[in-house]
């Protein structure tokens, strides 16, 4: 069921602040300005999430997953694999378990705060 909404909020705003808001507006992936305004008042924030961090891992994780296939290959293809590379990946994973630990933390605080 849809709320039939009738009743219209005026405000003022200088031209930069307009633009603020415009800027804010896209950068949260609001389509409508007055979604975007209806959300800001309502909720009173909105958080915008910078994955890059997430998106970094993943390709290190991709990285390490490409090694795995290259040191199973090479045991198929050899019948042995070195201690050094099983030991550098391993220590390269703890790695990226420490990061996405912190990540998630980070991520906890905001879910906490809602």
């Amino acid at each position: 069921m849809s709320k039939k909404r009738k009743n219209m909020l005026h405000m003022y705003v200088s031209d930069q602040e307009e633009k603020q808001i415009h800027d804010r507006m896209t950068e949260t992936g609001f389509a409508s300005l007055s979604a975007y305004l209806r959300s800001m008042a309502l909720d009173g924030y909105i958080i915008h999430v910078d994955l890059s961090d997430i998106r970094a891992l993943t390709k290190l994780l991709g990285m390490c997953s490409k090694n795995l296939n290259q040191y199973v290959r090479r045991a198929n293809e050899t019948g042995s694999i070195y201690a050094a590379d099983i030991e550098d990946l391993n220590e390269r994973l703890n790695e990226i378990r420490a990061d996405m630990k912190t990540i998630l933390k980070q991520f906890e605080k905001y879910s906490k705060t809602r």
